[in-house]
């Protein structure tokens, strides 16, 4: 009997935050800093990541999908390996749009047809270029590491995500209406999405859940967007 599925657990959580503030002290008012420095070290909601079946059997009692069927195995194709497993980023100056598209990739892989690091390198098109502001630590951390990907392959694991919505938190908004200069420092932007991960492997097993993130998106004027960082907690 395999395991149900178990929620992969980002990490690296001190650079995260120390990246994520860089760039947002450049960009909001003082009062929300503070706030998010609360949230890092205390609370909000936990940005979520793929989970990890490690072992082909039906999936017993424990932390398990919201739905879980037994419905036959995907068509999907398999095959070797891709050089270009993650879709390119769009050509957009929209930061909801961008953060839409990117959470779509992030939430949809595929351990059959490609490896940890070509996943990862295919993220990584996504981060910005200024160096100030990419955090390709934060990125990382949502992917499984080499290791835990080939027990996902083992076990056929692939998915797919559907983004529902996305957003400007509350806060964001705030504190630019307050103070509107301190945005066109670095034009980062925060943008939450929700959305689903449709999650397959061998056996016939299948399994759906809930998926929110909080992402920092740079859409510098006259330029596409890119990806800044991914918060440790999900803002509403």
């Amino acid at each position: 009997m395999p395991s149900s599925p178990q929620p992969f657990k980002p990490g690296g959580q001190s650079l995260m935050v120390r990246r994520v503030l860089v760039g947002l002290v450049a960009l909001v008012a003082v009062a929300l800093v503070a706030g998010l420095i609360a949230r890092f070290t205390g609370g909000g909601h936990r940005s979520q990541a793929a989970p990890a079946v490690t072992s082909t059997a039906t999936p017993g009692p424990g932390p398990a999908p919201s739905s879980i069927s037994t419905a036959g195995p995907s068509t999907a194709p398999t095959g070797t390996s891709t050089t270009n497993p993650v879709a390119p980023p769009p050509h957009t100056n929209d930061p909801v749009v961008f953060a839409k598209a990117f959470a779509q990739v992030l939430w949809t892989y595929d351990t059959r047809t490609a490896s940890q690091s070509q996943q990862l390198a295919g993220l990584r098109a996504w981060l910005t270029s200024e160096s100030a502001y990419a955090d390709p630590a934060a990125l990382a951390s949502q992917v499984p590491d080499p290791t835990l990907w080939d027990r996902m392959r083992d076990n056929g694991q692939f998915a797919t995500g559907k983004v529902n919505e996305a957003h400007l938190p509350t806060a964001f908004n705030q504190a630019v209406a307050a103070d509107p200069t301190k945005l066109t420092v670095a034009y980062v932007y925060a943008v939450t999405v929700t959305g689903s991960q449709s999650i397959t492997w061998t056996g016939g097993g299948r399994g759906d859940e809930q998926r929110a993130i909080t992402l920092a998106v740079q859409c510098r004027p006259g330029h596409d967007c890119a990806l800044a960082s991914i918060a440790p907690t999900v803002y509403p």
